[in-house]
């Protein structure tokens, strides 16, 4: 039941939402607080060869790779993101930081 429900969240998210604020963080830490101390784990895990996503409430997605200078220097940080998400993996067009 959970799967489904996720499942169906993230359609919703790609099918009638096309701008997130969330996180990007690291597959295995998933940090969200935005806190120095986080943001430096987000970027060792990564460094060691974590996977990046992008955390939006509960939800984590996979980034897809096409643009990574997009997404690198806001490793750890709050940002608004505006992509599509197809199954499970967000794919950027464009991310700002979060005021």
């Amino acid at each position: 039941m959970k799967k489904l429900t996720l499942t169906a969240a993230l359609f919703a998210m790609g099918a009638f939402a096309e701008s997130w604020t969330g996180t990007v963080s690291d597959a295995k830490c998933k940090h969200t607080d935005g806190s120095a101390k986080s943001i430096t784990c987000t970027k060792s895990c990564v460094g060691r060869g974590e996977a990046v996503v992008f955390v939006v409430g509960d939800k984590v997605l996979k980034i897809a790779d096409a643009s990574k200078e997009m997404y690198m220097p806001l490793l750890g940080q709050k940002v608004v993101v505006t992509g599509d998400v197809k199954d499970d993996t967000l794919t950027i067009a464009s991310i700002k930081a979060a005021e």
